[in-house]
C-alpha cells in the first residue's frame, strides 16, 4: 500500500511540532471512574514514549469501541508522552500507569528492577518479546539533500550538523546512538559481529571499539542541541530549522515527511541500521490495585490483532503480522538491520557500557563542552 493512499490523519503533528512535548492527552470514549464502579466505566493510563501520540490516539479510540461492543463497558484511555527514560523514571517514582508502551526493554526492566511494579516475566507474556511492532533509525534531510548525506559516514563530514535527542533521557536517542556505533563497529570488523565473542579477536575488537567511539564522538560533537525526546528533535529540525540532518525513528521521519511534504524534507535510509523493538507491558501493582487488569490485558492484546497491526502500519510502525506487513511492503522497503544482541550483547550490557555514569556517552559529552 502506498503511503500517499493513507488517510491524512497527521494534521495534529504540525501543531505538536510547534508546541513542546504535550502532557496528558485524553483519547478513547467516555469518562468514568479509574476502576470499574457503579457506572461500570473504567479508565486506563498508558505511559508511552515521545512519538507515539498519533498512533495511540487512533488505537485508543478503536480499542474503546471494540471493548464497548464486546463487554458493554465504557473505557477511556489517557496518554502520557515524553522521553522513554524520563517516562520510566516517572512510573518508578509513582506515576500510576496501568500500561507502559516504551521505546526499549531496558526502561521497562528498570521499572521492574528498581520500582518493583511489575513481574520479572513481563517480556514473555505477549508475542515477540512483548514488542507489537518494530522500527529502525533513518535520516531526514533538507530538500535536495544539499550536504549529500546518504549513509552514516556522511554524518562525520566537518560541515554536517546533525540533530538527535539526548540518550540520557530518550529511548529513541539510545537507539540512534547505538545505530551509529554499530555501523562504525561493523565497518571496522569487516562486517563480522561474531568477532565480538571470539577471544582470538580481542585486540581487533578493542581497536574497533575505539574507532567506533571516535566516530560517534565526532558526530555528536557537531550536534548543536540534544533535545529530551524524539518529538522535540523533530521540532528543532523542522520548525526551528536547525541542523542539516535529523537522526530519527523511521516512523517519526515518515510522519514528518507526510506532513511537511517532499518540497521541504527528504527521507534517507542508510545502508544499514539497527532493529528497534519497542515493548509494552502492564504494571501489575497498579492494575491489581485499581481492578483494571482484565481491560489492560485486553488493551495490550489488541495491539497484536490484525486491527491493531493495521493501525501501527498506518502510522509507519513496522507491523509484526506478516499479512499486514505484506500489505504495506512498498511503505517498508527491506533494510539491512543488526540487533542489539548481536552488536552489544543486549540492553543491560549496552546501557552499562554506553549510557551509565562514566560510559561512552559521558566520555563523548566531555568533547561537547
Amino acid at each position: 500500500m502506498n503511503p500517499a493512499s493513507l488517510p491524512s490523519t497527521l494534521s495534529p503533528l504540525r501543531a505538536l511540532l510547534l508546541a513542546a512535548a504535550s502532557a496528558l492527552l485524553l483519547a478513547g470514549c467516555g469518562g468514568g471512574d479509574s476502576a470499574a464502579g457503579s457506572t461500570g466505566a473504567v479508565e486506563l493510563l498508558n505511559v508511552s514514549y515521545d512519538p507515539t501520540r498519533e498512533l495511540y490516539r487512533e488505537f485508543n479510540a478503536r480499542f474503546a469501541e471494540d471493548w464497548k461492543e464486546k463487554t458493554g463497558q465504557t473505557v477511556s484511555i489517557k496518554q502520557s508522552h515524553g522521553g522513554s527514560g524520563q517516562q520510566a523514571r516517572a512510573v518508578i517514582d509513582g506515576l500510576d500507569a496501568d500500561i507502559v508502551t516504551l521505546a526499549l526493554a531496558y526502561d521497562i526492566d528498570s521499572i521492574q528492577q528498581v520500582g518493583k511494579r511489575l513481574g520479572a516475566d513481563w517480556q514473555t507474556r505477549l508475542p515477540n518479546n512483548s514488542s507489537p511492532y518494530t522500527s529502525t533509525i533513518v535520516f531526514l534531510v533538507r530538500k535536495g539533500n544539499p550536504k549529500g548525506i546518504h549513509d552514516w559516514a556522511d554524518l562525520a563530514k566537518p560541515d554536517v550538523a546533525g540533530v538527535a535527542p539526548n540518550p540520557k533521557t530518550g529511548g529513541g536517542a539510545r537507539w540512534i546512538y547505538l545505530a551509529a556505533w554499530g555501523y562504525a563497529l561493523q565497518r571496522e570488523l569487516g562486517g563480522d559481529f561474531e568477532k565480538l565473542n571470539d577471544p582470538a579477536a580481542a585486540a581487533e575488537v578493542a581497536k574497533a571499539q575505539q574507532a567506533a567511539e571516535q566516530y560517534v564522538g565526532h558526530v555528536y560533537q557537531h550536534m548543536p542541541v540534544l533535545d529530551s525526546g524524539a518529538r522535540g528533535s523533530t521540532n528543532t529540525f523542522i520548525q526551528r530549522g536547525i541542523g542539516d540532518v535529523l537522526l530519527a525513528w523511521e516512523n517519526e521521519a515518515m510522519l514528518a515527511l507526510r506532513e511537511m511534504g517532499p518540497d521541504s524534507v527528504e527521507l534517507v535510509r542508510p545502508s544499514m541500521s539497527i532493529l528497534a523493538e519497542p515493548p509494552v507491558a502492564l504494571v501489575d501493582t497498579v492494575v491489581d490495585r485499581k481492578g483494571t487488569r482484565q481491560v489492560a490485558e485486553a488493551y495490550l492484546q489488541y495491539l497484536f490483532t490484525p486491527q491493531g497491526q493495521e493501525i501501527a502500519a498506518k502510522y509507519f510502525y513496522r507491523p509484526r503480522d506478516p499479512a499486514v506487513l505484506a500489505q504495506y511492503q512498498a511503505q517498508f522497503p527491506d533494510m539491512k538491520l543488526f540487533t542489539i544482541d548481536a552488536a552489544f550483547g543486549g540492553w543491560q550490557r549496552a546501557q552499562a557500557a554506553h549510557f551509565a555514569e562514566g560510559g561512552s556517552f559521558d566520555r563523548i559529552s566531555l568533547g561537547r563542552r
